[in-house]
């Protein structure tokens, strides 16, 4: 790998080389393999789906196989690190062959393919880290115990990804709001000394998010799809893993909790419990703010933005 070959090279040159690689391969592979994707069926109970019916859908797997191979060719790689590729490739391509599916899996399928890999994730992370988390408003460390500190992190890891693949039904919202989650973390990983291989790959993975953004801005000409959002919803997941303040998760990124996790909330309370709550909201919330408050999708990716920012600045200056 490239990072191996140019050791006497200053990193900072290689990493530079590596964000170049990832922004141009990804804008390649938009520009040059989108017609291979397969096509959007549109979504008939989504506020304006029918528009999206023709795109090309999936472009999550172009822009997630950019930044596995700029990862592997320009960074450190640690046993860890692969591991995590590995399950963020895995994340990819369960959303790909759904989205490839002419007849859309069964949520099941797919809530028991994103549990055994936060489960995965639960076992990496505590063989090669500890069980200790930092709870930031009381400055101090607590230890979980190990069997309760796994159902945690499987539970962070299953609602990070199911979260982030609900909120993506506008042109360039989930993205822009995963760039807006990663980066904060990148900031928050630098102050807390978190192994510089770990936070480099943070950089890589929002550049690549940027190619497709390029594409995807309203209107978008493609979409990422299952491919994208449930690969970046893990990823958050892990990234914030590693800073040992997995708590920060909430504020960081509660735009995404909020608009994709409410309507979780809402279908299983009626599914399971007969339960109904936000009778009068529409579900996630960025249909509830087009169709009732007539936002634009302009309006709604920036608002939206706007409300995580100022939140992420906060945090930020928190863990200062």
């Amino acid at each position: 790998m490239i990072y191996f070959l140019m050791q006497n090279t200053d990193t900072k040159v290689i990493a530079f080389l590596g964000l170049m690689v990832a922004f141009l391969g990804t804008c390649f592979c938009m520009h040059q393999f989108s017609g291979m994707l397969p096509r959007d069926q549109g979504r008939e109970f989504a506020h304006d789906g029918k528009k999206s019916a023709g795109k090309p859908r999936g472009a999550g797997f172009l822009f997630i196989i950019v930044f596995l191979i700029t990862t592997l060719l320009f960074n450190e790689l640690t046993t860890e690190l692969v591991v995590y590729l590995i399950l963020v490739a895995a994340a990819m391509l369960t959303g790909f062959l759904d989205d490839c599916a002419k007849t859309p899996w069964d949520e099941y399928k797919k809530g028991l393919l994103d549990l055994m890999i936060a489960i995965m994730v639960a076992v990496t992370y505590l063989r090669f880290n500890s069980n200790l988390v930092h709870i930031q408003c009381l400055d101090m460390n607590i230890e979980i115990p190990v069997v309760l500190f796994g159902i945690l992190v499987v539970i962070l890891v299953w609602t990070s990804i199911n979260v982030t693949n609900c909120s993506d039904g506008v042109d360039g919202l989930s993205g822009t709001l995963t760039i807006i989650s990663l980066m904060t973390i990148y900031i928050i990983g630098k102050f807390v000394n978190v192994e510089e291989n770990h936070t480099y790959m943070i950089l890589v993975f929002c550049i690549c998010i940027l190619g497709y953004l390029w594409y995807n801005a309203t209107p978008s000409k493609l979409m990422m799809g299952d491919a994208g959002s449930r690969a970046m919803g893990l990823f958050i997941a892990i990234a914030i893993l590693k800073t040992e303040r997995p708590f920060l998760y909430i504020p960081i990124a509660l735009v995404l909790i909020l608009d994709g996790g409410l309507g979780l909330l809402k279908v299983s309370l009626l599914r399971f419990l007969k339960i109904k709550i936000l009778t009068k909201v529409r579900t996630p919330l960025h249909d509830h703010v087009r169709k009732v408050w007539d936002w634009s999708n302009t309006h709604t990716v920036f608002r939206f933005a706007i409300i995580q920012i100022v939140i992420c600045v906060g945090v930020v200056y928190m863990v200062m």
